[in-house]
């Protein structure tokens, strides 16, 4: 089993990785490997909303999120990671997820992240952690993806990253997410191999307010 650990900070080594980095010694001591997916710090081009995805299964906008939603269906877990950038998540975290998970649930493989676990922590220096953790959880609600929790919200303060790791209970509430992560996915392996199948599907019924 592995978990991807998705850092969406343009800082490659700042406060989002070093939570992130807890998170992944964690694991590994559960016996779970992980990996860190870094977002850069290249452009990433907004969705247009031209739904080309469902005909072509993937994004029509051929960059790095065609070639994540590729690579990233290859884990059975994902910890999305994001700073606070005015009182939300980055924007580039935001542009990146929008079209990533639009064109998951198209994907020629099939949808990506259904009924994976998935979870989102946020860093701040100080304010909008919980803000950012709502918008976050809304890609996992819409995608049927149950969402791993910690002992508290999944935050991380710290202006750098030698801050963060003085956050002492940010970083133990990290340690609490993954080791939760791990048993939720142990439990699901122990399912699967007990015969128990994913939940029925039902076709999609759209409606729309207007009368």
């Amino acid at each position: 089993m592995k978990v991807l650990l998705f850092n969406g900070s343009p800082h490659k080594n700042g406060c989002t990785y070093t939570a992130l980095e807890e998170i992944a010694k964690t694991l590994k001591e559960e016996g779970i490997d992980s990996e860190i997916y870094q977002i850069g710090t290249e452009p990433i081009s907004p969705c247009r909303g031209c739904y080309c995805c469902g005909k072509l299964g993937r994004c029509v906008i051929d960059d790095k999120v065609n070639e994540f939603v590729d690579y990233a269906s290859g884990f059975d877990g994902y910890i999305f990671g994001s700073p606070v950038h005015y009182a939300s998540a980055s924007g580039g975290i935001t542009a990146f997820l929008d079209r990533a998970f639009f064109t998951a649930s198209r994907w020629q493989k099939g949808n990506v992240f259904k009924h994976k676990p998935g979870a989102a922590i946020a860093c701040a220096r100080r304010s909008g952690t919980t803000a950012t953790l709502d918008q976050l959880n809304k890609y996992f609600t819409i995608t049927q993806m149950p969402i791993i929790s910690g002992r508290y919200w999944n935050m991380v303060h710290g202006a750098n990253a030698d801050e963060a790791k003085q956050d002492l209970e940010g970083m133990q509430n990290m340690r609490f997410l993954a080791r939760n992560m791990a048993w939720f996915l142990k439990c699901k392996e122990a399912g699967e191999k007990a015969g128990i199948e994913p939940p029925k599907q039902e076709q999609v019924t759209y409606t729309n307010f207007i009368r």
